[in-house]
């Protein structure tokens, strides 16, 4: 019989993590990630980065894995340590929310009520047949979120009420009297919790096992305190982990959650201490759920409001704890994984790299076309450097994009993902083309030879188009304007028929004994390389177009603009067919 009830408690223990687990996620998804990416924008604002701090959690079911999403942020580059003080002590009182549902444990009534809708007896089944019924009636995402959310709520409910059945009958088992008189002692209590908190990874578990103790009957108000003081600081375990191989500043965030909930707690026990010499009586006697709950929000909200007041002080502290090195040269990562765990905000930090390789694309390119007519060494190196740096641009981050396709996301995050895997891939092959332009004007300037007075004439027009491509195409993609990417298209078609145009020209200059043979084929490699720069801008301003469409397919897309002839499209051709128009003669 023991045994049984042991079983029970160990699985109403895995129905409250599962439960808790599920509506985490869902809520996290419902959110759409809108929260965390607010929250890397608004750092500047503590009193907003506390509030999201606190709302992140609450979505999150888990303060410990607020901060290892900020220790990726921070060990990114993308945050200061310092702008993450404010959210993790919005977290630690966002982290007191789910202690507050599960009074409805303590929700008790003689007589058939409305109140009495509120116990888990009889609210936990209402809401896993709305949950399972909305989410599987339902098609739309939000919806079928929304009915998981519900059903989480139904099973970490159970998971409660498993585990304070279970210690009805535990209580009376042999050995279990013992662990109580562990536990009255106010310190070993403060361990005890602390490494279980550890072991579990949970404190909102520590703190409903708590709740379920003290609906029971079992604890008091010595014992409660530093039970929930422990989950504090257990909880800082998980983080304190994901620190590991971190660059200084990532450290330091971990330092400032453990500082503020392992000094918070400690303090809090010595005045618990001296309080127990006046009122003993006080201590001793039986606490409730609600009271708990009061323990838990009163402690962070206090710590929280003393660590603020205190910001500067805390910083100084933490920057002792973990110091600047000698000689150390401080390592960002490009894009660390633990941004994985919020693939909303993974999705945001991608695009703004992919946006940064999208302005060192186009810079190449202006500078390969530049050094045509103003050739010099030093520009031509500095191509080199950019072109390495888009490959290493498409390798991090195809290789991040891949590892986060992979994780659970909506239809929309699926398909920006896919938008950026083939922009990526255009780019990179743009600067490709950025270093073969500027290997021509090398060929040029060490053959020492040059274009013909018409042929420049030619060049500069097609080259003034190829500033326009680039430029319109990178402006709509960080934009993300579908109108001004439906621009680049009938350029694209310009610059194609420019280039027939070019080289007939060319050929006819040879025959009359005008220009070279020689000179000819490095024209072809110049104008090959630009016709090949304006498929890649056409590539991927056909994804910016297709934003939101549920497939991207750019050559479905072009087929379909071609074939229809589009009177805009016409129009637009046409307007930079008079705009892009060769000088008269060959």
């Amino acid at each position: 019989m023991i045994l049984k009830s042991v079983l029970i408690m160990l699985a109403g223990l895995a129905f409250f993590l599962f439960g808790m687990n599920v509506m985490s996620s869902s809520l996290e998804k419902m959110a759409g990630g809108k929260l965390e990416t607010t929250l890397k924008k608004a750092t500047s604002k503590p009193i907003l980065g506390f509030g999201l701090g606190a709302g992140i959690t609450i979505a999150m079911q888990s303060s410990s894995a607020m901060t290892v999403m900020l220790v990726g942020l921070v060990n990114s580059g993308i945050m200061d340590f310092s702008q993450t003080i404010a959210p993790i002590l919005g977290s630690n009182v966002g982290t007191t929310f789910t202690a507050w549902i599960l009074n409805l444990m303590g929700v008790q009534s003689d007589k058939f009520s409305l109140i009495q809708l509120l116990s888990p007896d009889y609210l936990s089944p209402i809401a896993a047949f709305i949950g399972i019924a909305i989410f599987m009636l339902s098609k739309k995402s939000k919806h079928k979120h929304i009915g998981s959310i519900l059903l989480g709520f139904a099973i970490l409910m159970y998971g409660m009420e498993f585990m304070s059945d279970s210690v009805s009958a535990i209580k009376n088992m042999e050995g279990f009297d013992r662990f109580i008189g562990i536990i009255q002692n106010p310190w070993t209590a403060l361990l005890v919790s602390t490494l279980f908190t550890g072991v579990i990874q949970s404190s909102a578990a520590t703190v409903g096992i708590v709740q379920t103790l003290a609906l029971s009957g079992l604890i008091t108000w010595e014992m409660a305190i530093p039970l929930v003081l422990g989950a504090n600081i257990g909880t800082c375990i998980t983080a304190l982990i994901s620190a590991i191989g971190t660059n200084k500043n990532a450290k330091r965030v971990v330092a400032v959650h453990l500082y503020v909930n392992t000094v918070g707690s400690i303090l809090t026990m010595i005045l618990l201490t001296i309080a127990s010499f006046f009122i003993k009586d006080v201590l001793t006697t039986h606490i409730g759920t609600v009271e708990v709950s009061v323990i838990h929000t009163v402690f962070n909200c206090s710590l929280s409001i003393v660590m603020g007041l205190t910001y500067k002080l805390l910083i100084k502290v933490v920057m002792w704890i973990v110091p600047d090195k000698k000689d150390e040269q401080e390592k960002t990562v490009f894009l660390d994984e633990r941004l994985l765990n919020t693939p909303a905000l993974a999705i945001d930090e991608c695009f703004e790299l992919t946006c940064k390789m999208a302005e060192l694309s186009r810079t190449s390119i202006k500078k390969a076309i530049d050094v045509i007519d103003n050739y010099d060494e030093k520009v031509i190196e500095e191509i080199d450097e950019l072109e390495t740096l888009t490959d290493r641009y498409e390798d991090k981050l195809g290789t991040f994009l891949v590892k986060l396709s992979a994780k659970t996301l909506s239809g929309k995050e699926g398909h920006i993902i896919g938008r950026m895997l083939h922009t990526i891939g255009d780019l990179e092959r743009i600067g490709d083309h950025a270093e073969n332009i500027s290997m021509v004007a090398k060929e040029l300037h060490e053959k020492g030879i040059s274009f013909s007075e018409n042929a420049k004439k030619e060049i500069k027009v097609i080259t003034n188009a190829i500033n326009e491509i680039i430029d319109l195409t990178t402006d709509s993609f960080i934009k993300n304007d579908k109108q001004t990417a439906s621009l680049v298209e009938p350029l694209e078609q310009v610059i194609d028929t420019l280039r027939a145009d070019i080289q007939a020209r060319h050929i006819a200059r040879v025959q009359k004994g005008e220009c070279t043979v020689e000179l000819g084929f490095v024209l072809t490699d110049l104008l090959g390389n630009y016709e090949r720069v304006s498929d890649h801008c056409s590539n991927i301003a056909v994804y910016t177009v297709q934003l939101e469409t549920k497939q991207l397919d750019a050559h479905k897309y072009l087929r379909g603009l071609h074939a229809g002839q589009n009177p805009e499209f016409v129009e637009r051709f046409n307007e930079y067919e008079h705009k892009y128009s060769l000088p008269s003669g060959v």
